[in-house]
């Protein structure tokens, strides 16, 4: 018996040793393997145009921001106040069909947008692009506004509505009944594209590379450990949520989602309050920076580039995303949600992506050149204090004030990579359901694979597959955005057809 435990220690000691060796091995000949098989997509996807630095699909997107806006006479200006009247539930009847609120929408439509774009994408901004970045992120944000009052007006006026009180719905649905109802061509191939596309980009961007985030965090505040460990965990919490569907998302993120919000911006507004005499300065910055580039690399152009091109990938407007969540609202009219919908951007860009612009610049984390006062570059890139860039200069801004923020950033890192891929796992369902069709069955087997995505996530560092997943989730873009433009006067339509109801009492308050 003492032979046998002998052999059995030796054994499970060999394996242990073994098992990083062979891991390392794995990975590299996975990456090897899906680097050559999708590198040329990646490129393809992410291929800058002509003359600048700046991908086209980030072009694609604001252009798109950028007609919706003009069309709709800025609709997200005019209908502000009207928006969040709607939110404070002023005209819900709870008899609509749907299944969630419109503050729960709203809620797990941010959990998917809220998250590392709003900690390291904005640091990743500023860095390059210096202060300046910040003005033309926040423009693009309240672009985009514009686009998700379009795609989520649609999201809801296309869905599908079931007698048990189920709804799906979003760009596949819109995209194949829109087009129908203005005997166009097409509708079904954007349909299918974009659907495929969600499905990628929900195992990938959200999920494997949250659940890699948050181990990363987690393993730099608590120590190095196996990566599996916080996958099992997050899997088995995520599904413990998602088999509930759309009305336990809602729960969990109406909740989630404005605690780690506040969390994270009253972090922000004690620095920026502690250092109010700064903040005149630091604004004059970022206007000072739009316009002159201070001496980033690039100059204006520079600074205006990575501001769009955070703000794209942040806020996620025109990717059709966020149309899903809200197509579960419960309301008979469907303008009223890109109403609500048209919020998200500016919760998401113009206020937690500037409070984190602002605290890294009156941080002084950028070396300014005290001769020239311009900041100091080194390959393509400012210099900061402590060498550190993305998530990391975030942490150090905050830092300087709280020497324990980054366990808080810890925190709101996990909390943001949950509420993710909360909504991802959503948005990836309905579009599995889409493909495959209706059922309980085939809705379990989309979630098991789901969770067990989230286990490889955290546990392997799969970096070409990341970068497809980011591509998956840019491609439906392609589809959505396409789609919209020819949709888009059937959201005047609607927006005409409300107003002029709201105007003559027709619709008014409900009494609760």
């Amino acid at each position: 018996m003492r032979l046998f435990h002998a052999f059995l220690a030796a054994l499970t000691a060999f394996v242990a040793s073994a098992l990083p060796a062979a891991a390392q091995s794995i990975d590299a000949a996975v990456n090897a393997a899906f680097e050559n098989a999708t590198g040329w997509y990646v490129n393809l996807i992410f291929a800058s145009l002509p003359g600048t630095n700046i991908p086209w699909i980030v072009g694609w997107l604001v252009i798109g921001a950028f007609v919706f806006s003009f069309y709709f006479g800025f609709v997200q200006f005019r209908w502000v106040g009207h928006a969040i009247k709607l939110v404070k539930g002023d005209y819900s009847d709870p008899n609509d069909a749907g299944e969630v609120s419109h503050f729960q929408a709203l809620a797990t439509a941010l959990s998917g947008t809220v998250g590392l774009g709003n900690i390291a994408g904005v640091a990743v901004a500023v860095g390059i692009g210096g202060p300046g970045a910040t003005f033309w992120m926040i423009l693009a944000g309240l672009l985009g506004m514009a686009t998700k009052f379009t795609e989520c007006t649609l999201g809801v006026k296309y869905r599908n509505e079931f007698p048990d009180g189920r709804v799906s719905g979003g760009p596949m649905y819109y995209l194949t009944r829109g087009f129908e109802e203005r005997g166009l061509p097409g509708g079904m191939i954007l349909a299918v594209g974009f659907s495929i596309f969600t499905i990628l980009g929900a195992l990938g961007g959200g999920n494997m590379f949250q659940a890699n985030q948050a181990h990363q965090q987690i393993a730099g505040v608590v120590g190095d450990f196996p990566g599996w460990i916080t996958g099992v965990i997050f899997a088995t919490v995520v599904f413990i949520v998602i088999v509930g569907g759309i009305k336990s998302i809602a729960k969990v993120t109406e909740k989630v989602v404005p605690f780690m919000g506040i969390l994270y911006v009253l972090a922000a507004l004690v620095i920026i309050l502690a250092n109010i005499d700064q903040v005149g300065t630091a604004f004059a910055r970022i206007f000072e920076g739009a316009f002159t580039g201070l001496g980033v690399a690039g100059g204006m152009v520079g600074a205006l580039i990575q501001g769009f091109r955070r703000a794209a990938f942040s806020n996620e407007a025109g990717i059709g995303s966020a149309a899903i969540a809200h197509s579960a609202v419960k309301t008979k009219e469907p303008v009223t949600e890109g109403f609500v919908a048209l919020l998200e951007p500016f919760i998401d860009t113009v206020v937690i992506c500037t409070m984190t612009a602002l605290v890294i610049i009156i941080s002084d984390q950028l070396v300014v050149d005290p001769e020239t006062g311009l900041f100091v570059t080194e390959n393509g890139q400012i210099v900061t204090q402590t060498g550190s860039s993305g998530v990391a200069l975030t942490s150090d801004a905050f830092a300087t004030a709280f020497s324990w923020f980054p366990v808080v950033l810890s925190i709101a890192v996990v909390l943001f990579a949950f509420s993710t891929m909360l909504s991802w796992s959503y948005y990836g369902l309905k579009a599995w359901t889409f493909l495959f069709g209706e059922g309980k069955t085939k809705e379990l087997i989309f979630k098991l694979i789901f969770c067990f995505f989230v286990i490889v996530g955290a546990a392997v560092s799969l970096d070409p597959v990341i970068a497809f997943s980011d591509a998956a989730l840019f491609s439906m873009a392609i589809f959505n955005v396409l789609g919209l433009y020819f949709l888009m006067p059937l959201v005047r339509k609607e927006l005409r057809s409300y107003s002029a109801r709201l105007k003559s009492g027709e619709i008014r308050p409900v009494k609760h």
